[in-house]
C-alpha cells in the first residue's frame, strides 16, 4: 500500500484540516510531462524540499522540484506548528553520544534553524504569523527537577538565557489546566501556521527560478552521475537528486527506509472559544506535554483550541480522528467537554532509532534527509539549507550530520512496523498509567 493515496485524494490537501481551511491561496502548478533537465532535481514539496529548492535557487542553480499532490501537502502542513529549540534530545544527551564539541554543533544548528524559520515567515510567509513562546508543562513531580537542570545547562554552557521556570501556581495559570505540577516557559521558541509557511518558502523558491512541478508522483530513480528521475507522464534528468519525502519515501531508496519508519499523528480544532480563553489558554504560546506520546496545543488566529496528540503505526488513519484525539484533550481540560469539535485530521511524519535526523548520500547523484522524529519544523527546513549548501561544495554540515550514529530498525523496512508497535504500545501504556 502506498502512503501517498491511503487517506488523501490525490492532488487535494486534506479537506477536514483547519490548515486547508485557512490557507494563503496559491495556485496548483503543472504537472510534469516529458523530460526535463535541471542541475538538481528534489523529490518532496515539503519544508526540507522547499527549503533546499529555495537556497539553491537563489545559489543560480536550476532546480525542478516534484511533488506528489500540492506543496506542505505531508506533515509539513498539518503539524502542530511548534518551532523548538534544540535537536530532539537535549544537550546533556547529545554530549555523550557525540562529544561536546559536536554537541556544540549541533547546537548551533538548531539556533540556526529556528532563525532561518524567523526569518523566512518574516520575509516570505506573514500568513504563518510565527509567535513566539512555548512551554514545556510536565505531569510529574520528579520531571521538575530534570526542566531545571535542563534549563540551568544551557545558560550556563551555551548561554541560552530564553527558558524560564514555571513552579506549578504559574504553569496552571498558563495553561489554565490544574493537570500539571510544574514547567518552563522558553521565549526563544514559537508556533506557526505550518500549512502557510510551507505556502510561502514554495512562492519564495519560484520567485527565485526553482521549477515546482506538483500532481508528479515520483515512482522511479535511477542513479547514476546523471541521475533520472521518473515520473507517470514525465522524466528529470539531473547532476544531483535530493530526497525529501520523508514519511512518504515508500520504496524509492530501500537504505533510507530501513532507517527512517512513517507513524501517523492527529489534531483537532474546536469551534472559536471565544471568552472561555480566560480558562483555557490565557496567554497567545503553545504548549507540549511530558508524555512519551507528546500533547501538544496552542491558540488559533481565530480563537480555536488546536489541540494534537495520539499516535498510530499503520497506514490508515482513523475514522473517528476526532474522538481519538478528544480523549486526552479532555484530561487536561475537561471543561471543555461541551465544545465542538469543527475540524479533525491526520498527518504522516518520520522517526528514527536515535530520533535524530537522518542524513546521508545512499547513491551515487543522491542527498537524502529525514526523518525529524516530531521536531521538523525548524530542523527540516535547515535540512533543505544544508543540503543545497553540500551540493554547492560547503558539506560541513551535511558530513556532520552525515555522521551521526544512525542504526536500522531491526528487520529493516520489511518488519519495522510490527516491532515498533510492539514498542510504542508499551510506552503509550506508560504514559496511561503514569509510570
Amino acid at each position: 500500500m502506498n502512503l501517498l493515496f491511503s487517506n488523501d485524494k490525490r492532488g487535494h490537501y486534506p479537506p477536514s484540516s483547519y490548515y486547508t481551511a485557512t490557507a494563503t491561496p496559491h495556485g496548483v502548478a503543472p504537472e510534469l510531462k516529458g523530460e526535463v533537465r535541471a542541475d538538481v532535481c528534489i523529490v518532496g514539496g515539503g519544508y526540507t524540499g522547499l527549503s533546499a529548492a529555495l537556497h539553491l535557487a537563489r545559489k543560480g542553480m536550476d532546480v525542478v522540484l516534484l511533488e506528489a499532490h500540492r506543496v506542505g501537502f505531508g506533515a509539513s502542513g498539518r503539524n502542530g506548528g511548534q518551532v523548538g529549540t534544540g535537536q530532539r534530545h537535549e544537550q546533556a544527551h547529545l554530549e555523550k553520544a557525540y562529544g561536546i564539541d559536536d554537541a556544540r554543533k549541533l547546537w548551533d544548528i538548531a539556533e540556526e534553524a529556528k532563525a532561518l524559520v524567523r526569518d523566512i515567515s518574516a520575509k516570505h510567509a506573514p500568513e504563518a504569523h510565527y509567535k513566539p513562546g512555548v512551554s514545556h508543562a510536565v505531569w510529574q513531580s520528579s520531571e521538575v527537577a530534570h526542566e531545571a537542570a535542563n534549563a540551568e545547562k544551557l545558560a550556563r554552557d551555551y548561554g541560552y538565557d530564553q527558558i524560564r521556570m514555571l513552579d506549578r501556581d504559574e504553569t496552571v495559570e498558563l495553561t489554565g489546566s490544574p493537570s500539571f505540577v510544574g514547567g518552563s516557559l522558553d521565549m526563544g521558541a514559537g508556533h506557526v501556521h505550518p500549512l502557510n509557511l510551507a505556502i510561502g518558502i514554495a512562492k519564495a523558491a519560484q520567485s527565485a527560478g526553482a521549477r515546482i512541478f506538483e500532481n508528479s508522483v515520483v515512482h522511479h530513480i535511477q542513479p547514476g552521475s546523471k541521475p533520472v528521475v521518473q515520473t507517470d507522464r514525465g522524466r528529470v534528468v539531473a547532476d544531483h537528486v535530493v530526497l525529501a519525502a520523508n514519511g512518504y519515501l515508500g520504496g524509492l531508496d530501500r537504505k533510507v527506509a530501513a532507517r527512517v519508519m512513517p507513524i501517523n499523528n492527529y489534531i483537532l480544532a474546536t469551534e472559536p472559544l471565544g471568552d472561555r480563553w480566560k480558562e483555557i489558554l490565557p496567554t497567545d504560546v503553545a504548549v507540549c506535554d511530558s508524555k512519551f506520546v507528546v500533547n501538544y496545543w496552542r491558540r488559533s488566529d481565530d480563537d480555536r483550541l488546536l489541540f494534537g496528540g495520539a499516535e498510530t503505526y499503520g497506514y490508515r488513519f482513523p475514522k473517528d480522528i476526532a474522538g481519538l484525539v478528544r480523549k486526552p484533550m479532555l484530561t487536561i481540560y475537561p471543561q471543555l467537554a461541551d465544545a465542538r469539535i469543527d475540524y479533525a485530521w491526520g498527518g504522516t511524519l518520520a522517526i528514527t532509532t536515535t530520533r535524530m535526523p537522518h542524513f546521508s548520500r545512499p547513491q551515487q547523484g543522491l542527498w537524502s534527509a529525514s526523518g525529524f522524529s516530531g521536531h521538523g519544523v525548524a530542523l527540516a527546513t535547515m535540512a533543505g539549507r544544508i543540503m543545497a549548501e553540500a551540493i554547492a561544495g560547503e558539506a560541513g554540515q551535511f558530513d556532520l550530520m552525515e555522521s551521526l550514529k544512525k542504526p536500522p530498525f531491526p528487520g529493516g523496512a520489511a518488519l519495522r512496523s510490527p516491532l515498533l508497535v510492539a514498542a510504542m504500545t508499551w510506552f503509550s501504556l506508560r504514559d496511561r498509567l503514569g509510570i
